[in-house]
């Protein structure tokens, strides 16, 4: 019997294939981890929104803990557990040093806990449909009007790596910064808001502490869990940043390398 209690993973190039399918091996390792008293969390940069496609996938929807760690969600009352939004000065500030810094900058917004959308009108969308609760802001001024649990800034004229890096310097301490894009997107949360502090208030509840847990990720933002976690999971398509910081490499998402490590570490 492995000494964990809890498996931890995120979802996009992580649990999921490319085409953002989950295969039949993975949702058979869920069940059986199920079946064996061991819970799995989703530790997602997703907001509550994009997690339908994937429980419509599952044969019981999983916990999850969405934007970065900003929410923790119970899919099964459909109910929100937490919430650490920005507030509006907050989101004030951060825009006006972003605009100042970043002359290209576009900006958008996570509020209502993550099951609304607002954005520029430059802003792709490229999950998003036409839906009332997305849509793109009158102005300015309606950007930062309520609090948001993630505010997301995107530039043209930068690479992901360099452009975090012009974020971090600019925001420095007042905000988190972070990425889990291939373009240059950056995702800000409030202060002390990672995965890691997310997945630590479930824990908690649960009388779980870090080294009970084995975490699967493969961009910046899931360093905080990997670094938190008793044994930390890089996917062989993971960032170089998250490869250098994992306890040990498995294969890519689309090798069902999430699956192949919890079989092995678990005797499934």
């Amino acid at each position: 019997m492995s000494e964990f209690r809890l498996v931890a993973s995120d979802i996009d190039g992580t649990l999921v294939r490319s085409d953002r399918s989950l295969s039949p091996r993975t949702t058979e390792v869920l069940d059986r981890l199920h079946q064996q008293g061991v819970p799995t969390v989703l530790v997602t940069g997703r907001p509550v929104r994009w997690l339908r496609d994937l429980y419509e996938q599952m044969a019981e929807p999983l916990p999850a803990i969405c934007a970065n760690g900003a929410v923790v969600y119970d899919p099964e009352r459909d109910e929100i557990l937490r919430a650490a939004p920005m507030s509006v000065e907050l989101l004030l500030d951060v825009a006006k040093r972003l605009r100042e810094a970043v002359p290209d900058v576009t900006l958008a917004v996570e509020i209502e806990d993550g099951r609304s959308f607002r954005y520029e009108q430059k802003w792709p969308l490229h999950w998003d449909g036409e839906q009332n609760t997305v849509r793109v802001i009158g102005s300015p001024e309606e950007l930062t009007s309520v609090p948001a649990v993630k505010l997301l800034a995107r530039s043209a004229d930068h690479e992901p790596d360099e452009f975090l890096e012009l974020v971090s310097s600019t925001l420095g301490t007042i905000v988190e910064s972070t990425h889990s894009s291939t373009s240059a997107l950056v995702e800000i949360s409030a202060a002390g808001v990672t995965k890691a502090a997310g997945l630590a208030w479930v824990c908690e509840r649960h009388g779980l502490d870090a080294s009970q847990v084995v975490a699967f990720g493969d961009m910046p933002n899931d360093l905080p869990l990997l670094t938190w976690a008793g044994r930390s999971v890089a996917m062989g398509n993971a960032h170089p940043a998250v490869k250098a910081v994992a306890d040990d490499v498995t294969l890519t998402n689309d090798e069902d390398g999430v699956a192949t490590y919890l079989e092995k570490l678990f005797d499934l």
